[in-house]
């Protein structure tokens, strides 16, 4: 049983990408429930393998992933772990891929048992949500890159997550798209973890300040 209230926790994490320097040598960070955090960093510098690493979508060299508790050892663990952590991938086009948006978001849903009407109705609601009521026929690969952004976003919220992971959550949004997904954040109890070059973004939705260079991460003040 579960002692603690930490939800995502990397251990001792070593990872390489095949004929390149080590990425990571020993990388430690834990997300607990309630926490509010944003990651920082160079080009290059690891954050997206690090939320991969999480999610189970890159293995590591080394080191442990927990996830609410458990450790995470084969895909069947991890598989369980993504239906209670809320992924957001960096680029959209990997997150869509039916043809239309009500089909995109009602599809996560549908897998956890859901009906089709219940289904439907997280689609309205999530929509609603995000200010993009009236999307649920358009097709998919036709919408402008900000809205796919905010598409791809009610993907993963109408999951109803304990957690979330969002990478690069503001690229190509426009700004009011920007304001409306800070004023989602601001609602949320949930925890997060925001990986983002707008710092200032961060700033203004995060409690506590990452920043990853040299396979470390340490506190930005």
């Amino acid at each position: 049983m579960r002692t603690d209230n930490t939800l995502i926790k990397l251990s001792g994490v070593r990872y390489a990408y095949e004929g390149r320097p080590v990425l990571f040598e020993s990388i430690d960070f834990a997300l607990c429930a309630g926490e509010r955090v944003g990651i920082v960093g160079g080009n290059g510098c690891g954050k997206t393998t690090m939320l991969h690493i999480v999610m189970g979508l890159k293995k590591p060299a080394a080191g442990c992933v927990e996830i609410m508790g458990e450790r995470m050892d084969s895909e069947k663990d991890f598989a369980r772990a993504r239906e209670r952590i809320g992924f957001l991938f960096q680029d959209s086009d990997d997150q869509l891929f039916c043809p239309t948006v009500e089909e995109d978001i009602a599809f996560g849903p549908l897998n956890l048992g859901k009906t089709h009407n219940q289904a439907r109705e997280i689609v309205h609601e999530v929509l609603a949500e995000l200010g993009m009521s009236g999307f649920e026929k358009r097709v998919t690969h036709r919408l402008s890159a900000g809205e796919k952004r905010m598409i791809a976003l009610a993907t993963v919220l109408a999951m109803r997550p304990q957690a979330l992971l969002l990478d690069e959550p503001t690229a190509a949004l426009a700004q009011d798209h920007v304001e409306r997904l800070e004023e989602i954040l601001a609602g949320m109890t949930i925890a997060y973890a925001i990986v983002s070059h707008d710092s200032q973004f961060l700033r203004r939705t995060t409690d506590t300040l990452l920043r990853l260079e040299g396979g470390a991460l340490r506190r930005e003040p």
